[in-house]
């Protein structure tokens, strides 16, 4: 078999050199060239089940050919409903995991302390994990790829970031630690701050481990191998709830960032297995830095700015929701958040990757996407909407259902009732913020990211300075609905004019082609 394919798995014998020529025939019926002879056989008639059944598996799990073989690749809104439904499959358990938590450890002053301890690391460590989530790095690799320099440049490239991540990572996570420390150690005194301080070392390797995860999700992602993620999420989850339901008895809520972590390298495993084996991808570790290498770095510099910015948000609703004079209330804040956010974080899990994706590749190939990110807008915006109706009808039964039950009592489910609402209201604005701000990373528009992050800081501090005292933890939530609306109008401004930029520089493209 040439170099230039890629065998077959072994969940399936037959060569995919079959596949490709049952693809280049149907090809050929679509759009017949000239004195070209088709193959002497039918696809729907002779490919027998197990051969179609084979290609899927190549496609969903990564294993079958690269970008440059003959592949069909499935519409924007087409693989988006493929990944939305890995994702329910692979990753159900990720939805579950906080109602497991509310019954296994409830509300008290210890599930107060991790939240707060787990906000403060988000927040601070966002520098380290957030490089790659969503960013630049995939517009670059797609870029490498147009100009025929994916497994030369770009080998170095991915071994450069991979290194470097771990080196800077590790450093910059332990500073992280050591300055938690200190600020927990003014915050808590007694048994919760032995608690806040057992729990800063595995948060520090945590935050590593995070980033080199999303690292390699990012690299699949401008593969376009999406699916590779839920799977690997459905091992890390079933080792998270697995290690907490064996051992939170015994070790009490420490576990859970144990578990977190463990849960973490299961992911890493099973990614690196699919793009350094199954891809076949080189990252030779370097730490030299090509020219792709220090574009990405001036990109993502913005990029991890406005998203370190941004994630003070859950920090400051923690704090202000000591004012609320509820017992809890910040686990009851984070609760009812979690259980809005599940909608918007399957729209995270399948459209967005796929977004990115396509909009880099448009863009390399010098193609308008305004169609395209509106599109995106409509049905993300139109589904959410939908889908906060539904949530809201059934709230009452719904939250009692799976959160009345073990160590929750009856009076914060209550409270969880009356402040969901305010969160389900930002949910479709939300969805709407999360499409543009990709749409500006596929643009290459990072550099406002630090700008809209200062808006998004600003506008909740506000509101939650405002809306906690007449409304308590409901006006907490609203405050964090009302700054997702605001800041994704802002973007869509923005974005119009990113566009036209890129419609701009495009049609410069052609005339200078021509």
């Amino acid at each position: 078999m040439p170099k230039d394919r890629v065998q077959a798995s072994t969940w399936a014998s037959i060569p995919c050199r079959v596949i490709e020529e049952q693809h280049a025939h149907w090809t050929e019926r679509r759009e017949p060239r000239r004195n070209h002879r088709a193959p002497p056989y039918d696809t729907a008639r002779d490919v027998p089940a197990e051969m179609v059944r084979a290609s899927v598996l190549h496609y969903l799990l990564g294993l079958g050919a690269s970008r440059g073989h003959l592949v069909k690749r499935p519409s924007l809104l087409r693989t988006s409903l493929l990944l939305l439904a890995a994702q329910v499959v692979f990753r159900a358990g990720d939805a579950a995991l906080p109602l497991l938590l509310a019954a296994w450890f409830g509300r008290s002053r210890s599930t107060d302390v991790y939240y707060f301890t787990w906000a403060a690391f988000a927040f601070a460590g966002s520098l380290v994990f957030s490089v790659f989530q969503d960013s630049a790095i995939v517009p670059i690799l797609n870029d490498l790829r147009a100009r025929g320099e994916h497994q030369g440049l770009g080998a170095r490239v991915r071994g450069s970031l991979l290194a470097h991540t771990l080196f800077f990572g590790g450093v910059l996570s332990s500073i992280i630690g050591v300055l938690a420390a200190g600020s927990f150690a003014l915050r808590y005194d007694g048994a919760e701050l032995a608690l806040a301080a057992k729990m800063v070392p595995i948060f520090c390797v945590y935050l590593v481990a995070l980033s080199v995860r999303t690292f390699f999700v990012a690299v699949l992602n401008a593969e376009h191998r999406y699916f590779a993620h839920p799977v690997a999420g459905a091992f890390a989850v079933a080792t998270t709830v697995g290690l907490i339901a064996w051992l939170h008895v015994s070790l009490g809520i420490v576990i859970i960032p144990v578990a977190a972590l463990a849960g973490e390298v299961v992911s890493i495993a099973v990614l690196a297995f699919v793009a350094l084996g199954r891809l076949g991808l080189r990252m030779p570790l370097t730490l030299e830095r090509p020219e792709p290498v220090r574009r990405f770095v001036r990109l993502v510099a913005s990029e991890a700015g406005g998203g370190a910015l941004t994630r003070v948000n859950p920090v400051v609703d923690q704090l202000m929701a000591g004012f609320a004079g509820v017992v809890g209330g910040g686990t009851l804040l984070r609760y009812s958040g979690d259980v809005s956010s599940v909608l918007t974080s399957l729209l995270q899990a399948s459209l967005l990757p796929v977004l990115l994706s396509v909009l880099s590749d448009e863009l390399a190939h010098g193609k308008a996407v305004r169609d395209t990110v509106y599109r995106a807008l409509g049905w993300s915006c139109g589904i959410l909407a939908a889908a906060s109706l539904l949530v809201f009808a059934v709230r009452a039964p719904l939250l009692r259902a799976v959160f009345l039950r073990g160590e929750m009592d009856a009076g914060g489910v209550d409270r969880m009732i009356d402040i969901l609402p305010y969160h389900l209201l930002g949910i479709a604005p939300f969805g709407a913020l999360l499409v543009l701000a990709r749409a500006h990373v596929a643009l290459k528009n990072s550099r406002i990211m630090v700008s809209m992050g200062v808006l998004n800081a600003s506008l909740n501090l506000v509101f939650d300075a405002v809306l906690v005292k007449p409304m308590g933890l409901r006006g907490l939530a609203l405050s964090t609905s009302l700054t997702h609306l605001i800041v994704a109008l802002v973007f869509f401004y923005r974005l119009d004019l990113g566009l036209a930029r890129a419609s701009e520089a495009i049609a410069q493209r052609e005339k200078e082609a021509a």
